[in-house]
């Protein structure tokens, strides 16, 4: 029998959605452990119980250490790693001023492969083992990420970024160069180890209708795959869609219209949509991403998270990198916190390191691999130190309930929480 080890702490897992049902989905225990065994987690339990049932396991213990899922960023971006945190004006703006010049870079392959090193091991640092990523419209910024996640045992997910018209010459492709870049890409890469492909139009504005329609063909070839856009992110954006798509009902049918909307659908921001986009988007099961340190630093707006979620939206949470301000999934639930606030509702805990676990997860549909702690599920797991810096450590020190003692954590963390990072079973930071 190959080898047994009992990690042992605090656990948290969920028996169901607290976004719907309250802190009372959430399952807690303050002396918990899982049991992992070839990559997989094969129990989970109370430290008693499992120390009963594993008589011959490798015990780690953790301590005061919260076990979790790693977490789950269902909507990033890894080559505007290098220019993150770029003073910038409203998205169009930044796009041409920043993004655009650094992704023309990745046409280099030494240069992606670098990139891509550097932004798993920042995303590791911070917890998470888990994303789903935007590259650029050069196969080469495709194989590098994927290559980089496979030496390090990780499940992400990404694809070729397609744009055939308002951008730079050298980040142009084509209808056709897209459809079959994007079809050789996904044959080479998805289901190939943890890799899944995702197809990838950047958004309306930078396609055609032809290059939309082209996609939306390949995605019917392949259903089973992911496709990622982005959809109502800034009121500008909004109008510049319009302008170039005039026949669309709204921005949403620039998409549906093309072929490009479904179940298997990750549209991100959807800040600023209108009815029969909401009705649409539910009645077909899509995936909403909320981003919320990209939405405060570029000014797009605030996402109505209490409204989608009471209207039985699917909705997962993402850093945005470099859009986003932080590679960090605690400072990502800070900021959806924040702006839960603004609009009025104040998340709980348990929602937010739901969000962060997974309900992204279940944005990606790969609930039944990582995002949790269910037995089965691959051994992506993480611990947090509820103490991490003095002025969390104060507060912690006077938390009345386990949810007290984790929020300054979410509200407050950084890297220096995160204690250490294990992927399927082996430990990498």
């Amino acid at each position: 029998m190959s080898r047994l080890t009992l990690h042992l702490g605090q656990t948290l897992w969920f028996a169901g959605d607290p976004m719907i049902e309250g802190p009372e989905a959430a399952r807690f225990d303050p002396r918990g452990g899982i049991v992992v065994q070839d990559g997989h987690v094969l129990s989970r339990g109370t430290s008693d119980d499992l120390r009963r049932d594993y008589p011959q396991a490798v015990v780690e213990d953790h301590g005061q250490a919260l076990i979790l899922p790693g977490f789950v960023d269902a909507h990033m971006h890894y080559p505007q790693t290098a220019m993150i945190a770029s003073w910038g004006k409203r998205l169009i703006d930044w796009l041409n001023t920043y993004t655009f010049p650094e992704e023309m870079r990745f046409a280099d392959a030494d240069y992606a492969a670098e990139i891509a090193g550097r932004y798993l091991d920042l995303a590791l640092s911070h917890g998470t083992t888990t994303m789903c990523s935007y590259c650029t419209i050069h196969p080469e910024s495709v194989d590098a990420y994927f290559t980089a996640a496979a030496a390090r045992g990780m499940r992400v997910l990404g694809g070729k970024t397609c744009m055939d018209r308002n951008a730079p010459d050298g980040l142009l492709d084509t209808a056709q160069s897209a459809y079959d870049d994007s079809k050789a890409l996904l044959n080479r890469w998805h289901g190939q180890g943890r890799a899944s492909y995702v197809i990838t139009p950047r958004f309306s504005p930078t396609s055609t209708p032809e290059q939309l329609t082209a996609l939306g063909a390949l995605w019917a070839e392949h259903p089973d795959c992911l496709m990622q856009t982005h959809l109502s992110e800034q009121t500008d954006e909004i109008a510049w869609v319009r302008g170039l798509y005039p026949e669309a009902r709204d921005y949403l049918d620039t998409y549906e219209a093309h072929g490009l909307l479904g179940a298997n659908g990750l549209y991100g921001h959807a800040i600023h949509l209108e009815p029969r986009e909401r009705d649409r988007l539910r009645e077909v099961g899509a995936a909403l991403i909320h981003c919320p340190t990209s939405n405060t630093f570029i000014g797009s707006g605030l996402f109505d998270m209490e409204g989608l979620v009471a209207e039985g939206q699917r909705v997962g949470l993402a850093t945005d990198t470099g859009g986003g301000s932080s590679f960090s999934m605690l400072r990502t639930m800070a900021a959806a916190y924040e702006i839960a606030q603004l609009r009025g509702m104040a998340l709980h805990p348990s929602a937010l390191l739901w969000l962060a676990t997974e309900g992204s997860a279940r944005s990606l549909r790969v609930a039944d691999r990582v995002g949790t702690l269910a037995p089965g599920s691959e051994a992506d797991f993480i611990t947090l130190d509820l103490g991490s810096t003095p002025a969390i450590a104060q507060r912690s020190a006077q938390a009345a309930d386990f949810w007290e003692a984790v929020f300054p954590t979410i509200m407050m963390g950084d890297d220096r929480a995160v204690s250490g990072v294990w992927v399927m079973g082996k430990r990498l930071g």
